[in-house]
């Protein structure tokens, strides 16, 4: 994670503008798309996410860890935080506006 008020595309550091910043990062959404359903381990993370690189997913989840988004469970698991799934809860709405608004375009 940057530093406290160091944010792409913003000087200001405003809450709003840091977590854009964390989930606008690459794979950052599809990962959490992919905890929405649960605690995953790190491996089945790597298969469902088919074209991601080890160490771009390490990173990811290490920033995600960092943004206190995420969490690794007693099993060793990667699972959102309770800031992370309520994130997760805004992203599933967000997902159900945008299939609905995709359908207006075809």
């Amino acid at each position: 994670m940057r530093a406290k008020n160091e944010v792409h595309g913003s000087k200001t550091g405003r809450p709003i503008m840091r977590l854009l910043d964390l989930l606008g990062r690459r794979w950052a959404l599809r990962l959490c798309y992919e905890l929405g359903s649960g605690p995953v381990a790190f491996s089945e993370l790597e298969q469902r996410c088919e074209s991601i690189s080890p160490s771009v997913l390490s990173q990811r989840l290490r920033e995600l860890c960092e943004g206190k988004l995420v969490m690794v469970d007693e099993d060793g698991a990667y699972t959102f935080t309770n800031h992370g799934r309520g994130i997760g809860k805004v992203l599933a709405e967000l997902d159900r506006r945008a299939k609905a608004w995709a359908k207006t375009l075809d």
